[in-house]
């Protein structure tokens, strides 16, 4: 039997690097779209890496977890490395949640087969969708002092803080320097990165390592919640908490880049935002162990649920994961093999 089940087509692509996203993460209805439009915006003209040669892309289609395991080690992502000290993980995107994984995963593969695929799949997502946080970030950290900002400054800190759920200046308070020095400072603890080793941890959990109903039928890793009619209707649905859906999406990269969103806008999370921000002023990179803290209404669980993603955290060894960085090029795009393909 062949050992290698994956096929490999490789083109240039010579649009924009905003239409590989579309790619990647396609749209996923308008309230999903909306939110996530300025990370297409971002990207519009610029390489998808950092590095030169970066409109390489490769097409992967993945046919079983034996073959995705093998591409692993085909690119040099696996235990070796890893143990060896090597942090860098490849610019690969699975395109979406085969049916068949969860299928496969609750049967016949071993559970550190289940965590080492879920794991080395997902942390390419957090880091590109970090990537595309960090990319504004700078740019809003580079701004003058609001007395200096030119109409396209502002014109640029309105539209990022419509993204980010804020209402830039109006009226006569637009004359006021302190006014977008305030919105400015807001926006700082908003657009900024969620350690890998957290994303990792609060998708395991609320996907059932990708097994769940809501994964497989929508990309959905992280149970958030739609309402107006759209989503996944749950199997018990509270009456109490009104229409409410879970929100599907068109990938699994939309999905983690729509739930750090969710973290970085949401009122229930400005405790996470504050924690990281004094890590920020100290100097220190944000972990995830030390966020999750922030995190104790994401679940009706409270304090519970953060002392489980803690230990997910430690049990799964995934706080080194905060030291992962993306590789240079080239980027690979995974293409489960449909069920009806076999």
């Amino acid at each position: 039997m062949q050992k290698n089940r994956f096929v490999i087509r490789r083109s240039i692509l010579t649009a924009s690097s905003a239409a590989l996203l579309a790619v990647v993460m396609a749209c996923a209805g308008d309230a999903n779209s909306d939110a996530l439009e300025g990370e297409a915006e971002a990207l519009d003209g610029e390489a998808p890496t950092s590095g030169a040669d970066a409109s390489d892309t490769v097409e992967i289609r993945i046919e079983n977890a034996e073959a995705i395991e093998a591409f692993f080690e085909e690119v040099a992502y696996d235990s070796t490395h890893w143990q060896a000290g090597d942090r860098e993980v490849p610019r690969l995107y699975v395109t979406r949640v085969p049916k068949s994984w969860g299928e496969r995963a609750r049967s016949d593969l071993t559970v550190q087969t289940k965590k080492r695929i879920f794991f080395r799949a997902m942390a390419p997502l957090a880091l590109r969708s970090n990537e595309l946080i960090r990319a504004e970030r700078e740019q809003l950290l580079e701004l003058p002092d609001a007395a200096a900002l030119s109409d396209e400054q502002r014109e640029w800190l309105t539209g990022l803080a419509e993204d980010y759920g804020l209402a830039a200046p109006e009226g006569e308070e637009a004359e006021s320097p302190d006014a977008w020095d305030a919105l400015k400072d807001e926006l700082a603890l908003r657009v900024d990165e969620v350690p890998v080793s957290l994303v990792l941890a609060q998708a395991a959990n609320e996907s059932g390592w990708g097994t769940s109903r809501f994964a497989s039928q929508g990309n959905a890793l992280f149970g958030q919640w739609a309402f107006g009619g759209s989503g996944m209707l749950p199997e018990e649905q509270r009456s109490s908490l009104g229409d409410y859906r879970v929100a599907a999406f068109e990938s699994p990269l939309l999905s983690v880049a729509a739930y750090m969103r969710n973290l970085n806008t949401h009122a229930a999370y400005e405790q996470l935002r504050d924690l990281r921000a004094e890590v920020r002023a100290a100097g220190d990179e944000p972990r995830g162990y030390d966020l999750a803290a922030g995190l104790d209404r994401y679940s009706e669980r409270g304090q519970d649920y953060v002392d489980e993603l803690r230990s997910m955290i430690d049990y799964n060894g995934l706080a080194a994961t905060d030291e992962t960085y993306l590789a240079e090029t080239p980027v690979y795009l995974l293409l489960p093999v449909t069920d009806d393909e076999g």
